[in-house]
């Protein structure tokens, strides 16, 4: 059993196909089926069920998936954690993020890389039950998600001040002068919103229907990057998050604040408490609570 084994299961677990886990690994497809072959011989188990396709893990493939893993992240955390103790970060810091999270990552990701250069990212728009399992799982780094019912047992967080909420809109179809608006003001306008169920559209929602309001959204989605299409084409306005930064994406956007607008719940930086935990989750949570300390 070698390393790169338990990378080919976890790439076929991450893709659910043979030709496609294949390219990811830069290997043929012939040479991950042998290798997965040789990986079952070896632990006399088999992992995969085959077909003229891909059809899922056994009940052991899974366990197997979910030791793989640990076993990985583990071999990834030793090289991190020896750079680390050069002074370097290597590697690649995995962070979840819930959607239309006033969280702007970009200023933290960009001092990392500029004092790592040899650092990179992958950024992830997961559900805050993704986040917590993927966490747990050992399958991101670090996350971005609502605090109100994280185990503080198992994770540790920084929390962030409380978000507060404006209309995104395009000032070539739509002026709204400068002060603060209404939520009674809302209700007349073509409003986009993420789908029922969405923690940020549960937010907006309590707002208008504590004032006996009822929105009624001209589009609904659950793609936050076809919701500001949607607005940059003058179909819509949207409700979002007032520091996130999502008026600078273009020179036609404006969020204009909202009277008495806060989500309901607070976010925070995610981290998990026990091991194995990476030396890159480690340094850039240290480094969030140190901009923290300083704002």
């Amino acid at each position: 059993m070698d390393i790169k084994q338990l990378k080919f299961l976890i790439a076929l677990d991450e893709t659910r196909h043979f030709g496609q886990a294949a390219a990811r690994c830069h290997i043929t497809q012939p040479t991950l089926s042998m290798r997965l072959r040789s990986l079952e011989e070896e632990l006399d188990l088999p992992l995969v069920n085959r077909g003229q396709r891909f059809e899922g893990f056994t009940a052991p493939g899974e366990r197997v998936l979910a030791w793989a893993r640990t076993v990985l992240a583990a071999y990834d955390g030793l090289y991190a954690e020896a750079a680390a103790c050069r002074g370097n970060l290597v590697g690649t810091l995995r962070l979840g993020v819930v959607p239309l999270s006033s969280f702007d990552p970009l200023p933290l990701l960009q001092r990392l890389h500029a004092e790592h250069p040899n650092l990179r990212f992958e950024l992830s728009s997961l559900s805050s039950e993704q986040i917590l399992e993927q966490l747990a799982n050992n399958r991101l780094d670090l996350g971005v998600s609502y605090l109100e019912r994280l185990d503080t047992e198992h994770f540790d967080s920084l929390t962030f001040s409380e978000a507060r909420m404006g209309l995104l809109y395009d000032h070539r179809f739509f002026n709204f002068g400068e002060a603060p608006l209404s939520w009674e003001s809302l209700i007349e306008l073509p409003l986009g919103m993420l789908t029922s169920g969405m923690h940020f559209r549960q937010s907006i929602d309590h707002n208008f229907h504590s004032r006996g309001l009822t929105p009624r959204p001209l589009l609904q989605t659950d793609a936050v990057h076809q919701l500001l299409q949607a607005v940059h084409g003058g179909l819509c306005c949207a409700i979002m998050p007032l520091d996130s930064g999502l008026e600078s994406l273009t020179d036609d956007l404006r969020l204009q604040p909202i009277e008495n607008a806060q989500t309901l719940g607070r976010l925070g930086l995610i981290m998990r408490r026990s091991a194995p935990r990476s030396a890159l989750a480690e340094a850039c949570f240290a480094i969030y609570q140190q901009s923290l300390a300083g704002a």
